[in-house]
């Protein structure tokens, strides 16, 4: 099936693209934050979200690609013959089989990108204006100002929601093995 793409060995230039795909996981963040800096500043998209959102697009990639290529590896392509097969298209193979089977890889994917998203402060101080401030900037800022209740406000919130998921992940874990 030619949607598996990449993670296929017989893809054209396959180390190439990868190594593409990967690169900003493997650069400082300070490279990346002032190379998308004078990059975008060449489009105008400085002191914009589009700015923003691309840069930060541009480093959660490599975390997603990372995940669903692990997912993809252990996929059996003999299940899509097996849906065809059956006289399922395929797109609804890939929605009844594939997908199913490389969510997980999915959803870690993306709370990954999330997580490296959220956590990126650097990219965003280049980035952003004094109108477009996100939670890591304004955290980073009250902090090296002066100490703010709201900061250690959102501190707590955050741990206590990552606790939280970390609980209910181990109580779904536990369920599945009984």
């Amino acid at each position: 099936m030619a949607a598996l793409g990449i993670s296929r060995p017989g893809f054209p230039a396959r180390k190439a693209v990868m190594a593409l795909m990967i690169s900003p996981m493997i650069m400082p963040v300070v490279i990346v934050a002032v190379g998308a800096y004078m990059f975008f500043g060449t489009l105008g998209l400085t002191n914009t979200r589009t700015g923003l959102v691309l840069a930060h697009a541009a480093l959660s990639i490599p975390f997603v690609v990372v995940t669903v290529l692990s997912a993809l590896s252990t996929y059996d392509s003999n299940l899509t013959r097996a849906g065809a097969s059956l006289g399922a298209g395929p797109i609804s193979v890939f929605f009844a089989v594939t997908l199913p089977l490389i969510l997980p890889g999915i959803v870690s994917g993306a709370l990954l990108a999330f997580a490296v998203s959220f956590d990126e402060v650097i990219v965003a101080l280049f980035l952003t204006g004094a109108e477009q401030r996100t939670l890591p900037v304004q955290m980073f800022s009250g902090i090296r100002d002066q100490i703010n209740p709201t900061i250690m406000a959102a501190a707590s919130l955050l741990t206590t929601v990552s606790i939280a998921l970390f609980l209910v992940l181990n109580l779904i874990r536990r369920m599945r093995r009984t």
